[in-house]
């Protein structure tokens, strides 16, 4: 069987790799070269954490996608994911019914080894202020994002995958796709894996999906900045941010141009994939900076180095859509990372290989629009339209 892959971001090619493994023929399209710059994957990080509140199921699939995300370390001989650890802090007690507290129950429960911290100790460990209760996860920290697309790919490619490059897909259907220059690439099955870009490949189902801008800050900040991948009273705020990082000294002198990663996890701004105003705003800066001023004031008057805006293609329940089309169950959909996908990549090739044969993940499965907001429960409920507007790049 010739299986097309449109997308060659974290779900096109987690999908390659996966196919071509059970015996498929894979041919991988992209509109660039991946790790595409406009891709949602494409960053400097994303969290990897197994905290989802009362959802079991995702806590599991976490569990095994952490297992999966050593072995990949091992199998490339460099650090894809850095084992930080993850600390989730609330401005108030922790309460049943709140991510947090949810959070923390549910992997004692399970037999995890959190620790519970009170606000002496987040101050005594991190520059965050302001905060009163929360815990400390061993178990979790970040993907080197780019990095991780850049290996998948050329594993994709080692394993007989043909990855084309600067091949825009503009139209899916049952006998392949369409490029947006006119040529037809013929195809047995079709999987779509398009991020933002999947509502104008498969218009009826534009209506399941929003597309957001969510904005990335990058500031600078010297070593004595200890932060480990946190969540700051998550499903209230929506903020988060990730350890300091630096560029080799012998590049940069005495200064070795370290930055901290800060964003928001929000409702975010609805924007076309291929708009012009992908950038973040003035309004998006001054949230940051009130943020920084209550939370975390030893980066208020930070500069920044870099910003980005990163695209959500959201479910509208915030779970995501990897399933074959009801009309053309040789074509799959496999998008909606809803800003929690990318933890997940360990485990996205198989399920969206299974799908096209016919296994689908029922919470995955095709489903009519739904007309509330992103909200799927206390894990992800700063994503709800009445949260703090903002957002970013991967709360994921």
């Amino acid at each position: 069987m010739h299986v097309v892959v449109a997308g060659a971001g974290i779900f096109g090619v987690t999908a390659a790799l996966a196919l071509a493994r059970r015996g498929r023929r894979v041919t991988l399209l992209d509109a660039g070269e991946p790790p595409h710059p406009l891709a949602a994957s494409t960053d400097v990080s994303k969290a990897v954490r197994m905290d989802y509140g009362a959802d079991e199921f995702y806590v599991a699939e976490m569990e095994r996608a952490l297992a999966q995300w050593r072995e990949w370390n091992a199998a490339f001989g460099e650090d894809l994911f850095h084992e930080s650890g993850a600390m989730f802090v609330s401005a108030s007690p922790m309460a049943p019914g709140g991510f947090e507290h949810d959070s923390f129950v549910t992997l004692e429960r399970r037999g995890h080894r959190v620790e519970r911290l009170d606000a002496a100790a987040i101050a005594a460990r991190t520059p965050l202020r302001g905060f009163v209760d929360g815990y400390f996860n061993p178990q979790g920290g970040w993907a080197d994002s780019a990095r991780v697309v850049d290996r998948l790919a050329a594993s994709a490619r080692a394993v007989g995958v043909s990855v084309a490059t600067n091949a825009r897909v503009a139209r899916a259907d049952r006998e392949g796709v369409v490029l947006a220059t006119g040529e037809r690439v013929a195809a047995d099955a079709v999987v779509v894996a398009a991020g933002s870009w999947t509502p104008s490949l498969v218009p009826e189902i534009a209506a399941c999906f929003r597309i957001v801008a969510q904005p990335v800050f990058h500031l600078a900040a010297g070593d004595d900045v200890r932060l480990p991948v946190f969540g700051a009273d998550l499903a209230r705020t929506g903020w988060y941010g990730f350890p300091r990082r630096g560029a080799p000294r012998r590049s940069r002198g005495a200064d070795d141009g370290g930055f901290v990663k800060i964003a928001n996890h929000g409702a975010g701004r609805a924007m076309p994939p291929d708009s012009p105003d992908r950038v973040v705003t003035p309004s998006d800066e001054a949230r940051l900076r009130a943020f920084l001023r209550a939370s975390l004031p030893s980066l208020a008057s930070a500069p920044l180095v870099a910003t980005r805006a990163c695209m959500y293609c959201d479910t509208r329940d915030g779970h995501f859509w990897i399933a074959p089309h009801p009309g053309a169950p040789n074509v799959v959909v496999a998008a909606g990372g809803s800003g929690h996908a990318f933890k997940f990549a360990p485990r996205l090739g198989d399920w969206i290989a299974g799908a096209l044969d016919g296994d689908v993940v029922p919470r995955f499965g095709w489903r009519p629009p739904i007309a509330s907001e992103v909200s799927n429960g206390s894990s992800e409920r700063a994503r709800s339209a009445s949260a703090p507007r903002g957002g970013d790049g991967d709360a994921s």
